[in-house]
């Protein structure tokens, strides 16, 4: 449990914030809430009172600074990532203390490994890029999939969403990936990163029961493709996401998740498959569950305990499943993910 611990959360009254806030409270932490709109923080803390707010701005390093001030670690919630992801890292190497962010965006994970490798690893500090449903849940199924293999030819990571009602942050997030691109597509191929103007195809993957096989996009490329290979000898990495989610997203009356329980979870179901391939050899690894902005937090959190808790195996920036022994961090997010883990995969 978090022990009175303070951890600060960057952007802690947007969608995912919320959850991060409420997961924090949840274990023992005490939340600081941070942000740039004060009239906002204030409205959240009226749902947790007694909680500190602190007003920053990633354009204002003092403002960083003082707002990280007795902090034991930082969450970063807010995007775009390709703006408040460089200087909230910047912030917690100058505090001394570890950072986590929930990017989806692959440019902006892309900087966070480039950019502060070599300081984080030199401060001994521990940066972990993307530690959400895209890119940090792939990474630790994938790391689980592949048991004691130390390579593999192709790693498969197909997203089952029931829909995909976009959240303010995650459109702005599209937004500015878009404009980084140039309006290209990216894939992951022949161990880098691809910029193309190729059209998304569609295919049908067979997901587990009661799934079933959906029409998928493939090449529908999210943050695994820069959180698995940061650490896994893998030249192949393919995302595909359900055609429906796929419309949804894309939807020009795109709707925010409309919560359905007492979490403020949305009726939003997810089941992400996993296959590893290596020579004629296949692993398989499945996980589903509720909402994929909800599952964040848990994911996010579990995360800072363990950082904060000495259980990791390295320092710098570093993906989920480089840093955490992968099976064993998905056993313990068994309240949040139903999961079909093969015998031989299992640590």
């Amino acid at each position: 449990m978090g022990s009175g611990r303070n951890v600060a959360v960057f952007g802690a009254y947007g969608h995912t914030g919320r959850f991060v806030v409420a997961e924090l409270r949840e274990r023992g932490y005490v939340p600081l809430l941070l942000g740039r709109d004060q009239d906002k923080l204030l409205a959240l803390v009226e749902t947790h009172p007694g909680l500190e707010t602190r007003q920053a701005s990633v354009d204002d390093p003092a403002s960083l600074d003082r707002a990280l001030h007795g902090a034991d670690a930082v969450i970063n919630c807010a995007g775009p990532f390709a703006t408040t992801g460089g200087p909230l890292v910047e912030a917690a190497l100058r505090a001394g203390i570890p950072y986590v962010d929930v990017a989806a965006e692959i440019e902006a994970n892309v900087d966070t490994f480039a950019r502060f490798a070599d300081r984080a690893r030199e401060a001994g500090a521990v940066v972990v890029p993307a530690m959400a449903f895209y890119g940090g849940l792939g990474d630790l199924l994938v790391t689980t999939a592949m048991g004691d293999w130390t390579a593999a030819d192709e790693v498969h990571v197909a997203y089952g969403l029931s829909s995909w009602h976009p959240t303010a942050g995650t459109l702005a997030a599209g937004v500015v990936s878009g404009q980084r691109r140039g309006g290209r597509r990216v894939r992951y191929t022949g161990g880098q990163l691809e910029y193309h103007d190729d059209a998304l195809p569609t295919l049908e993957w067979t997901f587990p029961a009661p799934l079933g096989t959906q029409s998928v996009i493939g090449e529908f490329t999210m943050a695994d493709v820069v959180t698995i290979p940061s650490h896994l000898a893998v030249p192949e990495v393919r995302t595909y996401m359900t055609a429906k989610a796929a419309a949804d997203l894309s939807a020009p009356d795109a709707s925010a998740p409309t919560a359905v329980d007492e979490q403020g979870r949305s009726a939003q179901t997810f089941v992400v498959d996993v296959l590893v391939r290596s020579g004629g050899t296949e692993r398989r690894v499945v996980a589903s569950g509720q909402d994929i902005y909800a599952i964040t937090a848990p994911l996010a959190v579990e995360a800072l305990d363990r950082i904060l808790t000495g259980r990791t195996k390295t320092t710098g920036v570093v993906s989920a499943g480089a840093v955490f022994d992968a099976p064993d961090f998905l056993r313990a997010l068994s309240a949040h993910l139903s999961l079909d883990v093969p015998l031989d995969t299992r640590g």
